[in-house]
């Protein structure tokens, strides 16, 4: 990864690709099946694989996991941490945004119980976009950005395809959500990693800078007591909560109290 937020070379066009086929994706399925197209048919292939697998991916779409992930770039790299919350902010204009202003009813609110299979608690409104594919595509585009070879990228871009599909296996989004959740988010974070190249915010702010992680590690706490919707993936929430909060704990605590100590000792 890099330490700044200048682009690895390919890295903007592979979001800016990334994003067209998104977008393309989603207008081939309302164009051939309508809003609601494909949603039975990939549905039914993912209640072939285990629960507990759609449960996992489908949380790294949570804000508060992704909140617990930054934090572990949030001092070793403070530049790909500002992108990443700068690229939040503008990915969080798209989603919410338009799941106000559009309000569409998601799967449970259209099909009859038993028709789909269903995972977890049942979400029947604000549809469009899909808000964790949003999220975890602003996250992994963000590292995108930032990382220096093209398998990584690849990985990450898969990755976050997966996050997206496991929001259709667990029957709360149609496809077309999931298209236009990769899309918004993809750009937000081009967007949003240009913008860092030029205004630094907490990358160079230390007061704006600890306030931010301390809002982040108190969301990353909040997993150990409250892991989410889906008890499958709650072992995996609270650990991942609790690594990220003794990452801040021994980064920005106990190893700036050693550094002093030890040259108090010298002095």
């Amino acid at each position: 990864m890099s330490r700044t937020s200048e682009p690895r070379s390919g890295a903007s066009d592979w979001l800016i690709r990334w994003a067209m086929v998104s977008a393309l994706v989603a207008m081939t399925i309302v164009l051939i099946c309508g809003y609601h197209g494909g949603f039975i048919r990939l549905n039914a292939i993912a209640a072939g694989y285990p629960d507990w697998v759609w449960e996992s991916l489908t949380s790294f779409g949570n804000e508060r996991v992704l909140a617990a992930l930054a934090l572990l770039f949030s001092l070793r790299y403070p530049r790909l941490f500002w992108s990443l919350l700068v690229s939040a902010l503008i990915a969080a204009l798209y989603s919410r945004g338009l799941k106000d202003l559009l309000d569409l009813p998601r799967p449970p609110a259209m099909l009859e119980e038993g028709v789909f299979h269903l995972i977890g608690p049942v979400h029947s409104r604000a549809s469009f976009p899909s808000g964790h594919s949003v999220a975890a595509a602003v996250f992994f585009s963000v590292l995108i950005w930032h990382a220096r070879t093209w398998p990584w990228r690849l990985l990450a871009t898969l990755f976050v395809v997966a996050v997206g599909f496991s929001r259709v296996a667990v029957g709360v989004h149609w496809p077309v959500d999931v298209a236009a959740g990769l899309m918004g988010g993809a750009l937000a974070a081009w967007l949003g990693c240009r913008i860092a190249q030029h205004w630094p915010g907490p990358a160079e702010n230390v007061v704006l800078h600890l306030a931010v992680v301390t809002l982040l590690a108190v969301l990353a706490l909040s997993l150990l007591y409250d892991p989410g919707q889906y008890p499958n993936a709650a072992p995996m929430l609270r650990t991942l909560g609790l690594v990220a909060f003794l990452s801040v704990m021994i980064q920005y605590l106990l190893l700036p109290w050693r550094s002093l100590h030890t040259l108090d000792r010298d002095v």
